[in-house]
């Protein structure tokens, strides 16, 4: 017999499973949500969703997700030790961590209060994170960006002046070089990008940069599995053919004077002979680096094939400006990989791709409207206690976190357990949300010596994790979806 439809509605929210904050739609069956899809109407996800979309049900209904507030009653702290929590009610525990905070204020140290955010919706990024430190008077709010993505908007940053994500015009592509990224699978814009996988195949050459056979990968013409860490190498030699070979897009970057072109290996370059037009420093970065990367030194750094590299640079010369350089958190989620991340996003600046059809742009900004002003709540004590150093550390000569080409701009999250450890009386309240960096930070071990050392812990998530067990008041979040309007308001 035929099946009659399922009964319910669909019920618009979004996804905020990565920062791509998909428009997505959540199926309501007497007040149940059993199903999620992409949202039909929206051009981002053309109506689909990734799995990170699919699983919201599971993880919404999931057994061990945290239901009530906890109470910790065991005072001992560390790795294996069972809190030995028990529920209390939200009221009990609101007051808790209000007496604990008011403690601080009444005692005029305001900046022992530490606050850190992870994944941001509206309540961790809006609220606790921009005004609730502001108007308690600490300088000592945070993020877990400088895990996540600080280097890869730094490397667009110092090339381009774009200290943010991008975006790729991916219908218009003739060739997309996924590097450190794989956004069939992961990252941001998996739905869009899986949506023209069709038309990125039959209109141009699909190549990936991945020490691992990735999803990306295997869709790919071309995979060039470099060793780990030399993603600057393989750029320099990309750079160096296409320069040698005069396949840089002159429309866009400029030429030598005389037409002629003078970029020979190991040879250096007048900068007076050659007029740029949209770049600056080209000369300088060829006779100071490019010049010396043949495709033989970097096979032999990258392990790869030299010829695999000429290659891949001339399809991309040959596909400019309508050229992608994905540039992905691979290439620089490393000891120095702001300078791989730069030399990678520069890529687009030598193949004309920047602001171009088929190339790489500036976000979209959505059009926002934002909390009112909560200045004239500032105190007195706020004030001065407000505008204190921040313990990470960020703007020192030896961490100067130069985000927007501005000193003290970054924050230096593992710096901040470094400052913990160091000075273990100083933090004396602490609350984090949709954190845990015991399991996400390089060293983990040093974040679980620095959280056994605070005497109170509030941690908001949706379900315990490493981080969790320090806790001594355990707040359950909301859940992305439940939250999903903060990806349109407040920022």
């Amino acid at each position: 017999m035929p099946c009659s439809p399922a009964q319910g509605r669909w019920i618009g929210s979004a996804c905020q499973g990565c920062t791509q904050y998909c428009a997505i739609e959540v199926f309501n069956q007497n007040g149940r949500a059993t199903r999620v899809r992409g949202n039909q109407h929206s051009q981002g996800n053309h109506g689909f969703c990734c799995p990170r979309g699919h699983l919201i049900p599971q993880e919404n209904y999931d057994p061990d997700r945290i239901k009530q507030p906890l109470k910790r009653t065991n005072p001992q702290k560390g790795r294996g030790i069972d809190p030995k929590w028990i529920p209390i009610t939200w009221d009990e525990a609101l007051d808790i961590v209000a007496d604990k905070m008011m403690e601080l204020r009444n005692a005029g140290e305001p900046e022992r209060l530490l606050y850190l955010k992870g994944r941001y919706g509206n309540t961790s990024h809006a609220l606790l994170y921009g005004t609730v430190a502001k108007l308690f008077g600490s300088p000592n709010n945070f993020s877990t960006s400088a895990l996540c993505a600080e280097t890869e908007k730094m490397g667009p940053g110092y090339t381009q002046g774009l200290f943010s994500y991008r975006d790729y015009d991916l219908g218009n592509s003739k060739c997309v070089v996924f590097w450190g990224t794989d956004p069939f699978a992961s990252n941001r814009q998996v739905p869009n990008v899986i949506s023209r996988l069709g038309t990125l195949q039959k209109n141009g050459t699909l190549i990936t940069v991945d020490p691992r056979l990735s999803t990306a990968a295997a869709k790919s013409k071309e995979w060039l599995p470099l060793l780990p860490g030399t993603d600057g190498a393989l750029a320099n030699a990309i750079a160096h053919v296409l320069l040698t070979e005069g396949l840089w897009n002159k429309e866009f970057v400029g030429d030598f004077v005389d037409s002629k072109n003078q970029f020979i290996a190991g040879k250096t370059v007048k900068p007076e002979a050659f007029k740029e037009n949209n770049t600056l420093g080209l000369v300088t970065y060829w006779n100071e680096e490019a010049k010396d990367w043949t495709p033989e030194k970097a096979g032999k750094e990258c392990r790869l094939d030299p010829e695999q590299i000429r290659r891949v640079a001339r399809t991309l010369g040959k596909a400019a400006p309508n050229v992608i350089v994905w540039m992905g958190p691979g290439v620089c989620m490393n000891p120095r990989g702001t300078y791989s991340a730069m030399v990678v996003h520069a890529l687009n600046g030598i193949l004309g791709s920047v602001d171009n059809v088929g190339g790489t742009h500036d976000p979209v900004k959505a059009l926002t409207d934002k909390y009112p002003s909560m200045d004239k709540y500032v105190d007195e004590l706020a004030k001065t206690h407000g505008k204190g150093k921040k313990i990470d550390g960020r703007g020192d000569k030896d961490m100067p976190a130069a985000m927007k080409a501005k000193l003290g701009s970054g924050v230096v999250t593992n710096n901040i357990a470094n400052y913990m450890l160091e000075h273990p009386d100083f933090i004396k309240v602490m609350i984090s949300s949709w954190t845990n960096t015991p399991f996400a930070a390089s060293d983990g071990k040093r974040w679980e010596k620095a959280l056994s050392n605070v005497p109170f812990f509030v941690h908001m998530v949706p379900f315990p994790s490493e981080m969790t067990q320090f806790a001594d008041i355990v707040l359950p979040s909301t859940f992305n979806a439940a939250e999903g309007m903060g990806a349109v308001t407040g920022f």
